[in-house]
């Protein structure tokens, strides 16, 4: 991609603690660092020009939680691939996970995955394994990674399921200062599930997962990271006792953080029987009630949720198009998190336009020790410039992962980036149709 060190971005209104949207400036970059705002900004030679007509600008989102599968699963996606469409959906940074073939359980697998993504507009950070291969015995080499690069330690795809291990592993962590990332499920209660445990699942003969599959393991991890001092995150949280569970967590001042996927907030179980046993919304946590739904709103709004995150999943057509019970769990989620968001959160004013930010730009970052991006003079730039109103189709044609495993696939969105800025590299955001 080519570099653009000069830009100056016209008629945009900046959202950040600082701002709150209502002024509309203009906004000088050069050498990448923000080097004036103000009003009535002139184009100077050398410089390109965007006009962002009235639409928002922020720091650069970031999503902490993505599936890259690069590398050993390149036919799903890869980092190249998976940053294009982190960039179409407004993210200038994201954290891979480490379920790729080798796993990302050694320094020389993360700087393959930094260095990949080197001449990228979007920033990669690595998150390494808690455990050797994610076998879940024996610890990785957490400090050897971190000095490579990692940001976070996970064996997401599965969890740390060996209780002395996982307090090995928190105490471990916390001496680097970096957060044990744990995909909560108890193996022995959610097996074979193929869907959420319920009515539906009764009815539809599928066997289910329930709810307190996920509930007893982040129960576990709640009493080790207060026992240990360490930092847990609960990735993907989904039923409204998990949420409690971390609510309660914070008011006894356990180091917990949790994040939440735009579909946990968005759809329910009964999408498998509407849609037919459609793969594309089989997933892991699966789909929940809509009492569970209610609940990912609430822990939002009462800032018991920290992180808005996709958990973006790519598969191949090959993989989903089996029957229901066959196909891998996941969806592709980095085009469409903004329009859910806007719709889920924005709109009926569960949370203002700062406050949803605050999810996708400040947070993440504060959980995994990364610079906070800035609106003001002098810092670099990392910016999406987006809007809350735009009506648009995601059509085959506008997705821009590698895979196509997404339920969003023919629906009509609300609000979208239209251009993002980082490391000296601006894209615009152009649609297809």
């Amino acid at each position: 991609m080519k570099t653009t060190p000069n830009l100056l971005i016209q008629n945009a209104k900046p959202v950040d603690s600082n701002h709150d949207g209502s002024e509309t400036v203009d906004i000088r970059i050069k050498d990448g660092v923000i080097s004036e705002i103000s009003s009535g900004l002139e184009k100077e030679d050398g410089e390109e020009v965007f006009d962002a007509g009235g639409a928002y600008v922020s720091g650069g989102w970031m999503d902490m939680h993505v599936h890259f599968r690069e590398p050993g699963y390149e036919h799903k996606e890869t980092v190249e691939t998976g940053c294009r469409s982190a960039m179409f959906g407004g993210f200038t940074e994201v954290a891979c996970m480490p379920n790729t073939k080798p796993a990302i359980h050694t320094r020389d697998v993360v700087e393959f995955i930094r260095n990949k993504s080197e001449e990228e507009l979007v920033d990669v950070h690595p998150i390494g394994c808690v455990t050797k291969e994610r076998k879940g015995e024996s610890i990785a080499e957490m400090a050897d990674m971190k000095e490579g690069g990692a940001v976070a330690f996970s064996d997401d795809g599965d969890p740390v399921y060996n209780s002395q291990v996982m307090r090995v592993a928190l105490q471990y962590s916390s001496m680097l200062g970096l957060p044990i990332i744990n995909h909560e499920e108890d193996l022995d209660l959610s097996r074979p599930g193929h869907m959420h445990e319920g009515e539906v699942s009764a009815r539809l003969g599928l066997d289910g997962t329930p709810g307190i599959a996920e509930e007893a393991m982040i129960a576990r991890d709640i009493l080790l990271a207060g026992f240990t001092g360490g930092h847990i995150h609960v990735a993907h949280i989904s039923t409204r006792k998990a949420v409690d569970l971390v609510r309660q967590a914070k008011k006894e001042g356990v180091n917990v953080t949790t994040e939440v996927c735009p579909h946990h907030f968005d759809l329910t179980d009964d999408e498998i029987e509407k849609r037919h046993f459609d793969t594309n919304v089989k997933m892991h946590p699966p789909l929940r009630t809509q009492d569970d739904v209610d609940a990912m709103v609430e822990g939002l709004a009462d800032g018991t949720i920290d992180v808005i995150c996709t958990d973006h999943a790519p598969h191949s057509i090959e993989e989903k198009e089996v029957e229901f019970i066959y196909a891998p769990n996941g969806i592709t989620g980095l085009d469409t998190a903004w329009s859910i968001s806007v719709k889920r959160l924005l709109e009926p004013g569960v949370l203002s336009l700062q406050q949803l930010l605050e999810k996708l730009v400040n947070n993440p970052r504060q959980i995994l020790n990364l610079e906070i991006p800035e609106i003001k003079e002098g810092a670099a730039a990392n910016l999406t410039i987006f809007n809350t109103d735009e009506k648009w189709t995601y059509t085959k044609d506008e997705v821009r992962s590698k895979s196509k495993n997404s339920p969003y696939i023919g629906e009509t969105m609300t609000g979208r980036a239209l251009a993002v800025y980082n490391k000296n590299r601006f894209a615009v955001n152009a649609l297809k149709n």
